[in-house]
């Protein structure tokens, strides 16, 4: 088995008093980036998000393509692309472009979101997330890899006669769907597509990473009939030698949790929130109650590195290919983000085949 590693953040900057600017955190988050590629992680995953709500990166296109001239390996990747809230042939266009002048080094990640403060702006219908989601990544797929001219008649979109051209560089380029819930989960396995799992929300809805991974599989495998695609997940991290670092790791989680996303997540109240996005009721109930001694291996790498490696390899026994490391939750300082990317690749890493092997061996 093999595990390679990514750097991933969704740019949260909604803190109360919070003296960092969003303008200073997307510029921390380009050079940290760059210092993955740096220091041997395989993948770049930046986030979306819109109107200084939770996060503060809006483009990450723009993001990726800057990196992508700045390096020569990474892979690139959105953590995700808030497809309800663009047209899903504009999508195609653009990220096709990219991996072309990457040398297919892109990939793909679409979800739906969970904010309607973001939706509403764009007049983006959110009560019809699911459904909207589904077909526009349905128009994304087909975008990339049917022969020649095409239509579609659906719901929300209609055209006639299309052919998206530049081709991706990589033929498919299979997406990956960001998986909070079975309909998300089913959606992937009905269309051959990737999958990428958040641990806590795994847990809350299958009860645990590794049975979410099992029902993926085994959708794949007795339903549709096909072999399962590659399965990913991410984790928020901090590597600590002491009880106070420890302790840091897990407030700064806390903070992230009730200060910057509980607020963009649907209502606790369950009020106004649409069936497909009812069990966000219950992932807040969790949170807003959460304590840093009550975190788990269920959300965060927290503690010495021999402690990591021993959660990783379950993750990696589970089905998980790779893992996307969120290091700059909670307001960390970026001199600490980096310290701590360096010390995960040369502390954590190593005991691990995947990407990163032959770079560490470089080295």
């Amino acid at each position: 088995m093999a595990l390679d590693f990514g750097y991933f953040t969704l740019s949260d900057n909604r803190y109360p008093d919070n003296p960092r600017t969003a303008e200073q955190f997307v510029r921390e988050i380009y050079r940290q980036a760059l210092y993955a590629e740096e220091v041997g992680m395989n993948s770049a995953w930046i986030g979306e998000h819109h109107f200084n709500l939770l996060g503060v990166n809006a483009s990450p296109l723009a993001m990726l393509a800057q990196i992508a001239g700045a390096t020569k390996r990474i892979r690139l990747a959105p953590a995700v692309t808030l497809l309800p809230v663009h047209h899903p042939l504009h999508v195609a266009e653009e990220w096709a472009t990219l991996d072309l002048l990457s040398d297919g080094r892109v990939d793909f990640a679409a979800g739906r979101g969970y904010d309607v403060k973001e939706y509403e702006p764009f007049q983006a219908d959110f009560a019809n997330s699911a459904d909207l989601f589904a077909e526009g990544l349905e128009i994304v797929w087909r975008a990339w890899t049917e022969p020649g001219k095409w239509s579609h008649k659906g719901r929300f979109y209609q055209f006639e006669d299309v052919e998206i051209r530049p081709r991706p560089a990589q033929s498919p380029l299979r997406p990956y769907v960001a998986c909070f819930s079975r309909p998300s989960m089913e959606l992937a396995a009905r269309n051959d597509w990737n999958i990428i799992y958040a641990p806590f929300a795994a847990a809350m809805v299958y009860g645990s990473l590794a049975d979410a991974t099992r029902v993926y599989r085994e959708t794949c495998e007795s339903v549709h009939k096909r072999p399962a695609r590659r399965a990913m997940c991410s984790y928020f991290v901090h590597v600590a030698s002491t009880p106070e670092e420890e302790h840091y790791g897990k407030e700064a989680l806390v903070r992230y949790f009730q200060d910057a996303l509980i607020a963009a997540f649907p209502s606790s109240s369950g009020e106004n929130v649409p069936p497909t996005y009812r069990y966000f009721v219950e992932i807040v109930k969790v949170l807003r109650d959460i304590r840093p001694e009550k975190l788990t291996d269920k959300s965060i790498l927290c503690g010495s590195p021999q402690h990591i490696v021993d959660t990783l390899k379950t993750v990696e026994a589970a089905g998980i290919a790779e893992v996307i490391l969120y290091f700059n939750y909670g307001r960390k300082p970026h001199a600490m983000v980096t310290e701590q990317m360096d010390r995960f690749m040369r502390e954590v890493a190593p005991a691990f085949e995947g990407s990163h092997t032959k770079l560490i061996a470089g080295h």
